[in-house]
């Protein structure tokens, strides 16, 4: 009881705060080729634009484009327009999922790996915060070079690995439930194990280099082979699509790992001063009022 209790006062306090952002001037998008992407619904309009606005005034790059999850209303829309320069919309009854599942984050890798063929493509989910420096991120762009935030500090050690390196991590007799470790789990069973590779990535902040990356096509075929080693209904399940944007970006080339100390996913921990990303996945979002002081440190920056 009293846990919910402070996940309900965390989550009241950090709406109060990100609701400042509408306080801030209007992003400015960017005469180049990169576009800052998310699928966002009506929810997180607030704390979405803190996330989109924190990264574009530190990168000083890219211009904005919208998956709508079918929940965005015309105020949304025209919130949206005035705060992010007029952008891109496109509502997630357009995506065309052929062999991938529909649901579960798919039709958003799906319309960034469309978006992808011409302009380097920063995925951003809304439970993000960017406190600091990304110069890691301008050079991958520079470059063109995926990127991707990693999953734990572990992952920074691992690196890219080889499909059936990364399986041979998992204990062959443990049985798993979620569809990423069950997936994970079976890499080795891919066709080309030695020559394919894998990260521990987390899709929820991810760089998808311009034109000559992983397609369409790429992840339709690493679907199927992601159903037929779990099941059908297991890989329909939220967590597929983030073992396919890993398997995606470690394919993509010499993609970058951005260091763990700077940015990092938030387990309700400390965190470091040299921190300058931070992504709030939901067990801990709310944890310490940590996500509304990094976002009112962001609202303070920008204003």
């Amino acid at each position: 009881m009293m846990n919910g209790l402070r996940k309900r006062l965390g989550q009241a306090h950090h709406a109060q705060v990100a609701k400042k952002i509408l306080q801030t001037a209007p992003l400015k998008p960017t005469a180049d080729r990169v576009v800052l992407f998310s699928m966002i619904g009506t929810r997180v309009i607030h704390p979405y634009l803190v996330a989109v606005k924190s990264l574009h005034s530190r990168l000083k790059l890219g211009r904005v484009a919208i998956l709508d999850d079918g929940s965005l209303t015309q105020e949304d829309r025209r919130v949206l327009a005035e705060q992010l320069g007029d952008p891109i919309i496109r509502h997630i009854s357009q995506v065309r999922t052929g062999a991938c599942p529909k649901g579960g984050c798919w039709e958003r890798l799906l319309t960034l790996l469309d978006l992808a063929e011409n302009d380097y493509v920063i995925q951003l989910d809304s439970d993000t915060v960017t406190v600091g420096d990304v110069s890691e991120i301008r050079n991958a762009i520079e470059k063109n070079r995926s990127f991707t935030l990693l999953g734990e500090a572990s992952a920074e050690n691992l690196g890219v690995v080889s499909l059936n390196a990364y399986a041979q991590l998992y204990d062959p007799n443990q049985k798993f439930e979620h569809v990423q470790q069950l997936a994970e789990s079976n890499l080795g069973q891919h066709a080309d194990p030695d020559k394919t590779f894998y990260v521990r990535g987390c899709a929820g902040f991810a760089g998808f280099s311009r034109g000559g990356g992983m397609k369409i096509a790429d992840a339709e075929a690493f679907s199927r082979f992601g159903e037929s080693v779990v099941g059908r209904s297991k890989w329909e399940e939220w967590g597929s699509e983030q073992v396919a944007s890993n398997f995606l970006i470690a394919n993509s080339g010499e993609p970058v790992l951005l260091p763990y100390a700077k940015y990092r996913n938030y387990w309700g921990d400390n965190v470091p001063d040299e921190t300058s990303f931070l992504h709030f996945v939901g067990t801990h979002r709310y944890s310490r009022m940590q996500y509304a002081r990094s976002t009112r440190q962001a609202i303070d920056a920008l204003s």
